[in-house]
């Protein structure tokens, strides 16, 4: 039987209020050339059953992360996620709470964002955090645009070691002109960005762990931006380093942007992911996005309010701060829960242990004959070179269940330094089984 929201009573009252007689009259001003001859190549409706085994049987030919041994990072990691978290988020007064235009009645959700707050400054080392942001990406281009308004300046020099496609989302936000300065791929260095800043620079932007795996010296990049009188921006993409290495914003990063999606969120087909975002307290009215603080009512008690609302999108429009219009709020409540079950040691050993695997992985690589491994320092990610060209290498182990990592030409297209360069990622996730399969394959691969 097919489903119908409307009966056809129902249907001849609405054409009456609309003033025509049949629903073919809705589309009598589409061209004919715009219009369909024949019926469309679909299926015919089937007995509800057999769709569902049709589309399971779909869904079957899938080559899911957890169906075999899973090498690939480069800024969304496989990682465990408690059920409790899922679980907690499904509840109704958080799957169906939107953004507290009202805060005062949604204390809930503001001591939620409240307290992720506190836990992205704390895990950052900076004094204050906003309350999250669409993905780590567009986080970037925003602390660049913040970066400008706060220095007055407009160069922007983007290191090499930078994520590809956060590279490109700044390029979107700040197009293709002299005062953005994207450096070329340094898979194997820092490069020169410390000897590209100058008086008209705004800001420099560093990842660490870097695209590559390389553990990047902030203290620095710190000290050359800030003779400048430059910012330097961090950038992180895997927030789990932040339990084992030393917070940016201890080192002298004046803004912090991380992607947020290792920590309660899965891999989900690429997305919804959460972007993080701390600063210094002296900069937070040029902040993007929604501040949340605490505070007491009249009678004395704990309450929660919006603090600070800086894009004023909604006022200001293009004199706005930002125009980012709400905020990833279940991704940072699934951010939030899963952190707050971690703890802080909980974090720090799983931190350790994301390290240790990527250690045993590092030394299975580099005893593969025809394996040379760029990093001599990393946390859990690293890049390879394997003496030719890597995606075919790539598909031939994809064909035999092994998602063997990253061939960064696919993200550096035209560009023959990286044609052999493959980045792979170990996690919590990463057995002794899935390194020796790896290493096994690979060396078959590059006889």
């Amino acid at each position: 039987m097919r489903y119908l929201p409307h009966s056809d009573h129902e249907r001849a009252d609405m054409l009456s209020v609309i003033g025509v007689e049949t629903t073919a009259d809705l589309f009598a001003r589409v061209p004919k050339s715009a219009l369909l001859t024949e019926s469309v190549d679909l299926p015919r409706h089937a007995p509800e059953f057999l769709v569902e085994a049709h589309m399971k049987a779909l869904a079957a030919r899938n080559h899911a992360a957890g169906d075999g041994p899973f090498f690939i990072g480069a800024g969304a990691y496989r990682h465990h996620v408690p059920a409790s978290v899922d679980h907690l988020i499904q509840r109704s007064e958080w799957l169906t709470a939107y953004t507290p235009y009202q805060p005062e009645v949604s204390q809930g959700t503001l001591q939620m964002l409240f307290e992720f707050q506190t836990q992205v400054a704390h895990l950052t080392g900076m004094e204050v955090a906003n309350a999250s942001m669409y993905d780590g990406s567009t986080a970037t281009a925003e602390a660049v645009l913040m970066a400008r308004r706060l220095t007055r300046r407009n160069r922007i020099v983007l290191s090499g070691g930078l994520h590809p496609h956060y590279r490109d989302v700044v390029r979107t936000y700040l197009g293709d002109g002299p005062d953005l300065v994207c450096l070329p791929a340094s898979p194997e260095g820092q490069g020169d960005i410390l000897n590209r800043i100058d008086v008209e620079t705004a800001a420099i932007v560093v990842q660490t762990p870097d695209f590559y795996g390389h553990l990047r010296n902030l203290k620095a990049a710190a000290d050359a931006a800030h003779a400048a009188g430059a910012l330097l921006i961090v950038v992180v993409t895997e927030v789990i380093s932040l339990g084992l290495i030393e917070a940016p914003g201890t080192l002298g990063a004046d803004i912090v942007v991380c992607e947020g999606q290792s920590i309660g969120n899965a891999l989900n087909y690429g997305g919804p992911h959460v972007g993080l975002m701390a600063t210094r307290k002296e900069f937070i009215r040029q902040m993007p996005g929604r501040l949340c603080g605490e505070t007491v009512d009249a009678d004395g008690t704990r309450g929660f309010v919006l603090t600070l609302s800086t894009r004023e999108q909604h006022i200001r429009r293009e004199k706005a701060t930002s125009n980012i219009c709400t905020n990833a709020g279940l991704c940072a409540l699934a951010f939030s829960i899963h952190l707050s079950l971690l703890g802080e040691s909980g974090l720090r050993r799983l931190a350790r242990l994301n390290h240790a695997n990527a250690i045993a992985l590092a030394r299975a690589l580099s005893a593969t004959p025809g394996v040379r491994l760029l990093n001599k320092s990393f946390f859990n990610e690293m890049t390879i070179d394997i003496g030719r060209p890597a995606a075919p290498v790539i598909e031939r182990l994809a064909a035999r269940g092994i998602l063997a990592g990253l061939p960064v030409s696919r993200l550096e297209p035209g560009d023959p330094r990286v044609d052999s360069l493959i980045v792979l990622a170990a996690t919590e996730l990463t057995t002794k089984a899935d390194i020796s399969a790896l290493t096994e394959a690979l060396e078959e691969a590059l006889k």
